[in-house]
């Protein structure tokens, strides 16, 4: 079928996409009860990777769920040789769910968790020269959104307001300050200070975020994770997101507000997207232990 992977990976099991399948008491099936990751494989190089597993490991501490993620990295190697995505830019999704157990809320005593990986070809355009057009939307998912949880629906919900508007994406508002957005970390400029929610439970401390933040101190450009009001989004000079597959993307307009009306990037956010590409150019991978 078109846009699945061929194969997917289940329990140490690899299979065509259309064989996979869990039992329907999987805990993230019921519950959502998992967590998950995504990165991507830029020729025979995983993008920062170790940062990626480790991330991981940290989401799988906090919700409690005991796997050994150092197992991951030949199994990723066993998926993308069945897939034929060996040393070929593709992007790798993973998902550590709870596993299977009657029906409680509470975490089972017993059991062992379901893993999921699938690879597919992607490749990252040297920058994202799109000018991404979004929407604000109220904040009203859970209180733990550092956790890359797998249960998504406020996301889902908010992203789908977006689309239907004909908008890429949302922008999160929570008690009047921004968050984040629906698959994205959101910056802003101002009077070339690059401004971003701080890393605390409503936010994903993405590793492009990461990486952004790094490149700031590199390049010498003033930065302060500090969140932005609500009322003051339409006087910043530059706004732009973040993301694995998003990489850095400038935001040309929020709601009615627009940025540079003839779509031109802003000045700092070309130069963090030109950085990251000099990035990408030179990266040398670190092995994908945890």
């Amino acid at each position: 079928m078109a846009n699945y992977p061929e194969k997917v990976y289940i329990n140490g099991r690899i299979v065509p996409h259309h064989e996979a399948k869990i039992s329907i008491f999987d805990r993230g099936f019921l519950f959502g009860d998992g967590v998950y990751e995504v990165m991507v494989q830029i020729g025979e190089t995983f993008f920062y990777g170790k940062e990626h597993l480790d991330r991981l490991v940290g989401c799988l501490k906090k919700i409690k769920l005991d796997f050994d993620v150092s197992t991951l990295p030949k199994e990723i190697e066993r998926l993308l040789t069945a897939s034929k995505l060996n040393a070929k830019d593709c992007l790798v999704y993973i998902q550590v769910t709870r596993g299977v157990a009657v029906r409680k809320h509470s975490f089972p005593k017993t059991g062992k968790p379901t893993i999921i990986m699938y690879a597919t070809p992607f490749t990252l355009p040297d920058i994202n020269q799109k000018s991404i057009a979004t929407i604000t939307t109220e904040d009203n998912r859970w209180h733990r959104c550092d956790i890359k949880a797998t249960s998504l629906l406020g996301n889902v919900m908010a992203n789908d307001q977006a689309a239907e508007q004909g908008m890429y994406e949302s922008i999160f508002i929570r008690d009047g300050r921004v968050t984040e957005a629906s698959h994205c970390n959101v910056f802003f400029v101002k009077n070339s200070i690059v401004y971003t929610h701080p890393a605390d439970t409503y936010i994903l401390d993405g590793i492009t975020r990461q990486i952004i933040i790094q490149l700031c101190k590199d390049l010498k450009i003033a930065f302060r994770e500090e969140p932005i009001l609500e009322e003051n989004l339409t006087t910043m000079d530059e706004a732009f997101l973040s993301g694995t597959t998003t990489q850095i993307a400038s935001i040309g307009r929020i709601d009615d507000h627009l940025f540079d009306p003839d779509g031109s990037i802003g000045p700092i956010t070309r130069k963090l997207q030109q950085a990251f590409l000099e990035l990408k150019r030179t990266y040398k991978e670190t092995p994908m232990t945890t």
